[in-house]
């Protein structure tokens, strides 16, 4: 992984944390029991269901390691700023200028991102161009379906 600057809330932390448990819980032992019966069946360089297991185990022991890095090298956000200006952890209502419709997104870190939940992330174009900004500014943002304008109606924790 590159040595981004990765942005966690404490949400995202605890899911984090949670998946990584359940790997070295439930994956580890899951993946070592399919082993171990795959090798039952014959000859391991002729057996599809024992590649086929090694490949699930280093699938798992891949995401374990990314977690492992992600904890080790995350930047915990705990919350907005009391400053009423758009952070990461912050809740924003926008109004598209020319449309008028409003929409409420949550300002999180990129591996929390979900915008089918209107979570996104603070490397997004919206998101970085809210950051540092307060209610009743407008901006420009370029995104990738074009240039919208926005005005941003409130923040919230």
């Amino acid at each position: 992984m590159a040595s981004e600057d990765i942005v966690l809330t404490r949400d995202g932390l605890q899911k984090v944390t949670a998946e990584l448990e359940e790997l070295k819980a439930v994956g580890r032992k899951r993946v070592a029991d399919r082993i171990r019966e795959a090798k039952q069946f014959g000859e391991i360089g002729e057996n599809s269901e024992y590649e086929a297991a090694k490949a699930e185990q280093a699938l798992v022991e891949g995401r374990i390691e990314t977690l492992q890095y992600i904890l080790q090298n995350a930047r915990i956000v705990d919350g907005p700023e009391d400053d009423g200006k758009v952070s990461v952890g912050s809740s924003v209502r926008l109004r598209d200028a020319y449309s008028g419709k409003e929409v409420v997104y949550h300002i999180v870190g990129a591996l929390e991102a979900d915008p089918s939940e209107n979570r996104i992330s603070n490397q997004s174009p919206v998101g970085e161009a809210l950051i540092g900004h307060a209610a009743g500014e407008t901006l420009k943002v370029q995104t990738p379906s074009g240039l919208h304008t926005f005005v941003i109606v409130s923040v919230s924790k």
